[in-house]
């Protein structure tokens, strides 16, 4: 039997979401997103972290919450890149960073960030890390990524990015590649509004895509979309919310069969354009299979919501949504340890 045969619309819909919450606990509100919006999984930030013994009890008591109420067990992920992007602090161990490891061009410390992170993070229960950031900051461009990229060389940062995606799965947590097709080249950042890009589909084959590539074929489990206009690809939509990126590039193109989410759907790039309806029906034509979520609950709502009646809404939509889910069950099963999932 199909494991999502056993699931309710709810469920098929909740399950999309990845959300942020404000506690340090298992408290009523994130109860509430666990066991009434049903949600696929968790993202942690600074304001949820403390000590390691902490982040391990939030995470255990959140997916007690899960289990007892008979969801499926939660993806926990965090944003633990190193350098100027780590959540946990000391006394999790501190890394320079992407732009150190890619000054060095050092393979061995590209392992080693992948080897520490990856133990560190599952032993407090986390089980996606939202790394490697695969941008390509050309040289001279004051790129809004300047500071979290392994450099300006294609092939170094997917020779880099490929390493630390190996050591970081084979040590029990899934990677995301970030932010597709690559925001290297912006200089207007996406958390305060919408990017526009005009370079040419050649160049970013050549140059931001190359990582992305290797990534893939490394078996990189998720990818993130950005919040950017490629004029030269999409002029409508940005990345995040792109029929042609995600899935006309990504999966038929490029043949990525994992994992697809958006970047930060809360970020002044979508929140200043589109409603929640809208975002939401075009994730859905775009066959990504998360949205993430970070702060605003009420947003959370209604694109529980929007999904919940794109499920109910046509075969064609359930099937979609069905084979979303399902993804998400099979990297659930491969890094949540859960009897449930077996």
């Amino acid at each position: 039997m199909d494991e999502t045969d056993s699931l309710s619309d709810e469920q098929l819909a909740g399950q999309r979401l990845v959300v942020g919450f404000k506690g340090k606990v298992l408290d009523d509100d994130l109860r509430f997103m666990i066991t009434e919006i049903h949600v696929g999984g968790l993202i942690l930030f600074k304001r949820n972290v403390s000590d390691p013994s902490r982040v391990s009890e939030l995470c255990q008591a959140a997916q007690a919450c899960a289990k007892e109420s008979g969801q499926p067990p939660l993806m926990i992920a965090i944003d633990q890149e190193g350098g100027p992007v780590a959540r946990l602090g000391p006394p999790f161990t501190v890394f320079q960073g992407n732009r150190a490891i890619g000054a060095a061009r050092s393979e061995k410390a590209a392992r080693e960030f992948g080897t520490i992170t990856a133990r560190e993070l599952k032993g407090a229960g986390i089980t996606v890390n939202l790394a490697p950031v695969l941008d390509v900051a050309p040289q001279g461009l004051n790129s809004v990524m300047a500071d979290r990229v392994f450099g300006e060389e294609p092939e170094l940062v997917a020779y880099l990015g490929k390493a630390v995606i190996e050591t970081l799965q084979n040590n029990g947590i899934a990677a995301t590649a970030k932010h597709f097709p690559g925001i290297g080249r912006t200089t207007a950042d996406s958390h305060v509004d919408l990017p526009y890009l005009d370079a040419e589909r050649w160049l970013l084959d050549s140059t931001d895509l190359v990582p992305f590539r290797a990534a893939i074929g490394s078996g990189v489990e998720a990818v993130m979309l950005s919040h950017v206009v490629y004029r030269d690809l999409d002029s409508a939509w940005p990345a995040s919310l792109s029929t042609v990126i995600a899935r006309d590039l990504l999966r038929k193109d490029m043949g990525f069969k994992g994992i697809t989410m958006t970047d930060d759907l809360d970020m002044g790039a979508i929140d200043k354009h589109f409603d929640v309806e809208t975002t939401v029906r075009r994730i859905s034509d775009a066959e990504i299979d998360i949205a993430l979520i970070c702060h605003d609950r009420l947003k959370m709502e209604k694109a529980y919501r929007a999904l919940l009646e794109a499920v109910r809404e046509s075969e064609d939509e359930r099937r979609k949504g069905t084979g979303s889910v399902r993804r998400i069950l099979n990297m659930k099963r491969r890094y949540v340890r859960d009897k449930s999932l077996e």
